[in-house]
């Protein structure tokens, strides 16, 4: 039971919730409920809010209900898919937190290779449900992300390269919007709203349910990860740059330096890892690839494998376990050349400690054809995308981290490229809800996504994302 006393409902709070109470399939979880505490933890540690309420919806039907009850009271509204978001945005100080969690079913066609998934599933939901039928969709890099917030911002992964973002292979998602309609988005059906939730977050909506076209993928999969010390970071750097300037779209690499966590065996020092994954059956091909790589770079240590694909997909999860302490920046370029390596270099040197690290996404193939304004996602000519982030535990440490990655996404900023990755945005970008948007969809893509919120929206209900803030009624 939480002794957290912030705020104190008013009588007509209290006939609210009891209404909403009464008509839920689900639960309805408040300060008094021994399972409140757990209900109201997300996976980012430094989010330590509390919600009036959380609402973990039965059915469909109650995501109605929960919908009423914000409009009739007042309160602000957060939605839970996954509760991985590292800016915090799915649960709410003194508001009503709608949690997806219970909602997880996954169905696969696999003749038609659909995939139908409920807002509530985890990427290792889906990954068990296709994996059977070898069929994958292109998704995030750790098990226990949420498909929904995954997918409305984006989703980079290990088959960015060969297959696009998350988004860019949905077929459709239902929608039940602030006005309490219930729509299809798709090619066919509402085709400005399909554009708009394919990056624009949940600004429109609660979405109950995807549907997604799903890639064949046989198993296993060759894949693995070559390891760099210190020294040899520059030189790496720039064979990786040249490596990766014909790569086909099978291999999807992606560069990570940081101090692994203790089960990984790796000691206390900080190393760069290379991972990749190679999505095609002619394994002899990405072996060649793999060795064009090892010629010009030749690693400190290698594991190179044949693996699982539900396996390769969540052997990073140790990295970020629930509770940890996430502060995020990002940036997207195309240059990688001595300057910049020299910049990379530089920022990688000081992630001496067990905590924080960088991702360098390598983009390009399937995920650079898509047209820019085919949906709402800020930049696809971009070759790299940058993650600073952290995973730290002790709160002491908040200050330090948070300003190590600021620092490090200052450095940066010279060399970057248009657009923000809203999945990639910590708490503090969220302060200034409209400055963070325009930044991160730019003004054209922005605006385009503010007629859709003037539209299906105009209250804005659906305000605690990185928010298109519609025009005043």
């Amino acid at each position: 039971m939480s002794t957290h006393t912030s705020h104190t409902n008013s009588p007509e709070i209290t006939a609210a919730l009891k209404k909403l109470d009464d008509s839920l399939s689900g639960d309805l979880i408040t300060p008094d409920d021994s399972r409140y505490d757990s209900a109201r933890t997300v996976w980012n540690g430094m989010i330590d809010v509390y919600p009036c309420a959380v609402i973990r919806v039965g059915s469909d039907s109650d995501i109605d209900v929960v919908l009423e009850a914000a409009r009739d009271t007042g309160l602000p509204l957060a939605i839970r898919g996954g509760g991985h978001n590292v800016a915090g945005h799915v649960t709410v100080e003194g508001g009503l937190a709608l949690d997806l969690c219970q909602l997880r079913a996954v169905e696969v066609d696999p003749e038609r290779r659909l995939v139908s998934v409920a807002a509530g599933a985890t990427l290792s939901d889906v990954d068990h449900a296709t994996a059977p039928h070898q069929l994958a969709i292109p998704m995030g890099v750790i098990s226990a992300t949420g498909i929904a917030g995954l997918t409305l911002g984006g989703g980079v992964g290990w088959l960015t390269r060969s297959c696009g973002l998350s988004l860019d292979n949905l077929e459709s998602a239902r929608i039940f919007t602030a006005s309490g309609e219930h729509l299809t988005a798709s090619a066919g059906e509402n085709p400005d709203l399909f554009w708009g939730v394919r990056g624009g977050g949940g600004n429109f909506g609660v979405v109950s349910s995807f549907t997604f076209h799903a890639r064949s993928l046989s198993s296993p999969v060759l894949a693995g990860n070559f390891f760099y010390q210190p020294a040899h970071w520059r030189d790496a750097l720039t064979s990786f740059e040249h490596w990766t300037q014909s790569l086909p779209d099978e291999m999807t690499p992606i560069i990570s330096i940081l101090v692994l966590p203790p089960e990984f065996g790796m000691g206390d020092d900080p190393w760069m890892v290379v991972g990749f994954a190679w999505a095609s059956e002619d394994q002899a091909s990405g072996l060649e690839l793999i060795q064009q790589l090892r010629e010009i770079a030749p690693p400190d240590g290698e594991d190179v494998h044949l693996t699982d694909w539900i396996g390769w997909q969540s052997s990073l999860d140790g990295v970020f376990p629930k509770g940890s302490r996430g502060y995020w920046k990002n940036v997207s370029f195309s240059r990688m050349d001595r300057e910049v390596v020299d910049v990379l270099a530089d920022i990688a040197s000081e992630v001496t400690w067990h905590g924080t690290g960088i991702d360098i996404h390598c983009l390009g193939g399937a995920f650079s054809r898509i047209a820019e304004d085919d949906t709402a996602f800020p930049n696809r000519s971009a070759r790299f995308w940058l993650n600073i982030y952290g995973f730290w535990t002790d709160p002491a440490e908040d200050e330090r981290l948070t300003a190590f990655a600021r620092k490090a996404h200052a450095r940066m900023h010279p060399f970057a490229e248009q657009g923000q990755y809203v999945n990639f945005l910590g708490a503090e970008d969220g302060h200034d809800m409209t400055h963070a948007a325009r930044q991160a969809y730019g003004q054209r893509t922005y605006d385009r996504l503010k007629e859709l919120k003037n539209r299906y929206d105009p209250q804005n209900l659906f305000r605690l994302n990185h928010n298109i803030v519609p025009d005043p009624s």
